[in-house]
Order: C-alpha cells, then sequence, then structure tokens
C-alpha cells in the first residue's frame, strides 16, 4: 500500500489589484478570438510584501471559447521599500456562456461563479525579494470593472 502523499501548504503572500483600462480587441485568430488589456496601476497590499502596480504592462487575452479565456499578463509591481518585480502570469479563467460575457463586456459578474486561476513567476530585480525566484506562486482570481484581484499563495 501507498504513503498518503504530502499536501503542499499554501501560505498567503499579497493580493495584487490591478487597475486595467480599456480593452483592445484585436480579433479573431486560428486559437480564438484576442484581446489586449492594458495595465495602469494599481496596488500590492499583504502581510509583508507591498507596493503598487507599474503603469504599462498588458493582459494578452485569448477568448478560446464563449466558457474559457487564457490569460498572459506582464506587468511590474515596486515594492514599498523601491524595489522592483517582474511578474509573468498565466491563467484560466471560465465559467457559465453569460458570465463570461459580462465579464467581457466589462460588467459585474459573481466571482463565486467563475473559475480564475493563476501560477505567476514573480522576477525581483535586487535581494530583499529574491527568495521568490525558487518559490511557486498559485493565486485566485476576480474581475471586476475596472480591476483585476489576484490573491497570491506560495506553496511551501
Amino acid at each position: 500500500m501507498m504513503p498518503t502523499p504530502l499536501v503542499p501548504k499554501l501560505t498567503f503572500l499579497a493580493t495584487i489589484a490591478v487597475q486595467v483600462g480599456t480593452p483592445v480587441e484585436v480579433g479573431p485568430a486560428l486559437d480564438g478570438h484576442r484581446r489586449i488589456i492594458p495595465i495602469v496601476g494599481g496596488s500590492v497590499t499583504g502581510p509583508e510584501l507591498r507596493g503598487r502596480v507599474l503603469a504599462g504592462g498588458a493582459d494578452f487575452q485569448v477568448l478560446r471559447t464563449d466558457t474559457l479565456t487564457e490569460l498572459k499578463a506582464e506587468y511590474a509591481i515596486e515594492t514599498e521599500d523601491g524595489e522592483r518585480i517582474h511578474v509573468w502570469n498565466f491563467g484560466l479563467r471560465s465559467g457559465a456562456p453569460e458570465d463570461i460575457a459580462k465579464l467581457v463586456r466589462g460588467e459585474p459578474a459573481d466571482p463565486d461563479r467563475i473559475y480564475f486561476r493563476c501560477s505567476p513567476r514573480l522576477e525581483p530585480a535586487g535581494e530583499r525579494w529574491s527568495w521568490l525566484r525558487s518559490r511557486i506562486i498559485l493565486g485566485t482570481g476576480e474581475r471586476h470593472p475596472g480591476e483585476v484581484r489576484l490573491h497570491l499563495f506560495v506553496v511551501e
């Protein structure tokens, strides 16, 4: 009989509230409908990791079906102590067609009805947060009008 595998522990790192601009509709592609969502700012709040989201990033989305969106965001945050961290985030968002349609139109949808999970890679420029390079981060997300909230956890 095989022993029960060890379940990884998750430790809350921070919530990133990403402010987003008006979507740029790229249009139909072979693999779905493409959109680019500009990242215009935001905040980072956590027990230790705190700071702001820098303007200039974007979320490159592919609406694979009317129920599934693939997200690839790239942006930077600046911590309270001035260190910059590059964020590269892959995520999936799925739900009922009517709920996903609301999000695409920029309307509110009940976050409990949406599956939104992500696996960001955080690459710090300095030493204070260098330990993040050697950790896997998982997150849950919520899409609100004008904002995306990511709740990030370190896999211990």
